[in-house]
């Protein structure tokens, strides 16, 4: 049975959907699911995932003290389930990219998700192959 995603607004600036986003990321885990690259991979373990949506300020301290990086970031994945993506960077980049501020923070739960079925970022080829999977699998929820 696939994990159960639990979705937390933490944040005040940006209103979101987050009946759209719950409905969409329960479609996700199965396609994402799809996609394991590896056998261990955290997502094929997981019960439930926690997905909390920050602001830019929350996130960049989380991205300080585990990643020795204190800036702001669009997401940051946990191996036990646990996801955070930055509401203020999806308000400041959805529109770069052509999407509206609920298919951004989509977007960035599911980078999360590939993330637990075992996709890096780090490298260029193997994150061009995540970006595609991810972008095929926002398609199909949203």
């Amino acid at each position: 049975m696939p994990a159960q995603v639990q979705i937390y607004n933490r944040q005040r600036k940006h209103r979101c959907d987050l009946s759209g986003l719950r409905a969409a990321m329960a479609r996700a885990v199965p396609l994402c699911l799809q996609h394991i690259k590896v056998p261990d991979a955290p997502l094929a373990q997981l019960q439930e995932i926690e997905i909390s949506i920050v602001t830019d300020a929350a996130i960049a301290k989380v991205h300080g003290e585990f990643l020795d990086d204190p800036t702001p970031t669009d997401v940051i994945t946990f191996h036990h389930g646990e996801i955070i993506v930055s509401a203020d960077t999806a308000a400041r980049e959805g529109p770069f990219h052509g999407l509206s501020f609920d298919h951004e923070l989509g977007l960035y739960m599911i980078h999360g998700l590939m993330h637990l079925a075992g996709w890096d970022d780090h490298d260029p080829d193997e994150a061009a192959e995540m970006k595609r999977r991810q972008e095929s699998v926002l398609a199909d929820v949203v």
